[in-house]
């Protein structure tokens, strides 16, 4: 069969440029993925196994190979796992094997330093290969296929690769690197061992490295002394080579935490995640009891960049008695942890369990119950570190507030980890815990009072936060497009009621003092002409018009007829984007009789410039609040009309 020539997809040409300038800080880093692989095809076959130990033949003990050429410049990785036809060599090595490779290149900026931190994501390992490689054969071969449809697969990483299918006795895949001659080092024996141990040691699959070793020679007893030791000079020069294992081959997490270093946790994690950064933090439990299990739980130090899709796979590596079952098991961990990489191994689960039956499974609940407690105590351990839970908090803060509403049993502890910007040093930064308010409350404040918007700009300089901040009372300011869902399911936190300050009662309690009731019930009184003249002149345009108590330097702002907002503009967008009809809502205006700009439009005699006034003074209460206008337009022609006299 004649090779056909396949030009690399062009997201993979892209990512091939910025790996041959060693996007990677470590070079060495290629070897770690390029055994992860061979590992995660040798998992796979051992679970196939299972069910037909038939399919192994006489090939049934499992093992990665390594062997350098120093003659010809070549560092082969060899398994034998499961293999690939030469449709999936094609699909897999041709394409990144990922879903939203598009995303990917977008967020690629051409800054080396920064599109570096990209790699590691978005399942690109094989092509690290070109760190080192100027050309890389693999050849392969299919668990399910015969030997005549073993596959050769080869590029030079410029643009184009070519494959066909070859005559191959082995199952599994043998990737031949030709190393660059700035790259010859990782055919020195001692290299790749040091190597191997550094990333790989954890690895259950024995790693063997071909290796270079010198036997004693031996001597006849009637062999005169000088005859020996020019027979000694001439054996000595006759190396044997044999395979060594490098590695422990023990399964980390079977291993006792104490005797497990921080660097080899590190390592495990880059393998199991396939990431090349170190995480946030992990939790390592042996279970005893009814339910016996062992959980590995990793926290990132970086987001997926698709961690908003809800519907993304995601989940723990299930393994049973030790024997790998299946990636990303969804069934052990609620979506709002789907950040969360790691396994849990349970003999309490069939071999043969299905995601079907997992879904089912009374064990699964008990352990989703369990992990979910563990992951969420393995997160609030983290936050006695402030530095490294801002990380966390930039990262998957936004996540976890989908759990506020999700999960009522441990939606307390799942407040008491999040953090918030407040009206305290008003900034962005969201640092601010729920314990921290409450410790900071005014005397006779009873209750935590928030904002949402559609930006930090928007809540920080929001009118309805006026009042309360000239009694330097304290206000969480939330701009996220998960806050106003996360609120809509909330009501309190240790038995404080969460008030938003666009209510039409900001139940103030005792901090409204009696001289302050008396005075806004005074100004009701004395600007009742006034209120009357803006709700004839604005007619059905708004719900009421009153006197506002919150108010102090605004003209105005508006409060829904509700209470609240029923939805915020953006997610009154979202939810029109998706097809679902919203109900109008209307509106009360709050007034600030105090205001130059009320007054002024107060004191207009002409009616008709007083409409227009009054539609200018609610559109810019519309305005503040929702970011935007139903009819702009008109808005800009009365306010052109005032401006002209």
């Amino acid at each position: 069969m004649t090779a056909t020539v396949h030009g690399f997809q062009t997201q993979v040409t892209k990512l091939l440029d910025l790996l041959a300038n060693s996007l990677y800080s470590n070079k060495e880093v290629f070897l770690r993925e390029l055994i992860s692989n061979a590992s995660d095809a040798i998992d796979k076959l051992h679970f196939m196994s299972l069910t037909n130990s038939e399919i192994l033949g006489d090939d049934a003990t499992f093992k990665i190979r390594l062997k350098a050429d120093r003659e010809a410049g070549t560092l082969t990785i060899s398994d034998n796992g499961i293999g690939m036809t030469l449709e999936e060599a094609n699909q897999n090595l041709g394409t990144i094997a990922q879903s939203g490779t598009e995303e990917f290149m977008k967020q690629l900026t051409g800054d080396a330093a920064k599109d570096s931190q990209l790699i590691g994501q978005f399942g690109v390992g094989f092509y690290s290969s070109f760190i080192v490689a100027d050309h890389v054969t693999v050849l392969s071969r299919s668990v399910n296929a015969p030997a005549s449809e073993g596959v050769r697969w080869e590029s030079d990483g410029s643009g184009t690769f070519e494959s066909e299918n070859i005559e191959r006795a082995a199952r599994g895949t043998e990737i031949i690197l030709h190393l660059k001659e700035s790259e010859r080092e990782f055919l020195d024996d001692w290299t790749l061992r040091n190597t191997i141990t550094k990333y790989s040691d954890h690895i259950s699959t024995p790693v063997e490295l071909w290796t270079e070793r010198y036997e004693a020679p031996k001597s006849a007893d009637n062999e005169s002394e000088g005859e020996n030791k020019e027979q000694d000079k001439e054996e000595e020069k006759k190396p044997v080579f044999e395979w060594q294992q490098v590695n422990d081959a023990k399964a980390l997490w079977t291993r006792n935490p104490k005797d497990v270093t921080d660097e080899e946790y590190k390592e495990f994690f880059k393998h199991l995640a396939h990431e090349y950064r170190d995480p946030l933090t992990w939790a390592h439990n042996h279970i005893e009891g009814d339910l016996e299990y062992t959980s590995l739980l990793y926290i990132p130090s970086t987001a997926p960049w698709d961690l908003f899709n809800r519907l993304n796979e995601h989940g723990l590596k299930l393994y049973v008695q030790r024997v790998f079952i299946m990636d990303k098991a969804e069934a052990f961990l609620p979506n709002y942890l789907r950040f969360i990489s790691g396994l849990v191994d349970t003999d309490a689960l069939p071999l043969n369990v299905s995601r079907e039956l997992l879904q089912d499974s009374a064990v699964t609940r008990k352990l989703k119950k369990a992990l979910t407690k563990r992951a969420l105590g393995m997160i609030e351990k983290l936050s006695k570190d402030p530095e490294q839970y801002a990380t966390f908090v930039t990262q998957f803060g936004n996540v976890l507030k989908e759990g506020a509403s999700e999960d009522y049993e441990n939606r307390e502890t799942i407040l008491k980890l999040l953090r918030f910007a407040s009206t305290k040093d008003n900034t962005p930064t969201c640092n601010v815990s729920l314990e921290d308010y409450i410790g900071r409350m005014q005397s006779g404040q009873d209750k935590i009072y928030y904002i949402t918007a559609d930006s930090f700009e928007s809540a920080s300089k929001s009118p309805y936060l006026e009042r309360l901040r000239s009694k330097n009372i304290e206000v969480l300011l939330m701009w996220e497009r998960v806050d106003e869902w996360m609120m809509s399911s909330v009501s309190e936190f240790s038995g404080k009621e969460f008030v938003p300050v666009n209510a039409s009662d900001l139940k103030l309690g005792d901090l409204a003092d009696k001289d302050e009731k008396e005075k806004e019930e005074q100004a009701v009184k004395d600007n009742e002409d006034l209120i009357k003249r803006f709700k004839e002149a604005l007619g059905d345009k708004v719900s009421d018009v009153k006197v506002s108590s919150r108010l102090i330097d605004s003209p105005a702002c508006v409060i829904s007829e509700y209470g609240r907002q029923m939805y915020t503009q953006q997610m009154k967008r979202l939810l029109e984007a998706s097809g679902q009809k919203m109900p109008e809502d209307r509106y009360v205006l709050e007034l600030n009789p105090t205001n130059n700009l009320v007054q002024k439009a107060y004191g207009e005699a002409d009616e008709g410039r007083f409409k227009q006034w009054a539609e200018l003074i609610l559109g810019q209460a519309l305005l503040a609040d929702q970011g935007s206008l139903k009819d702009p337009g008109e808005f800009v022609k009365t306010l052109n009309a005032l401006l002209m006299g």
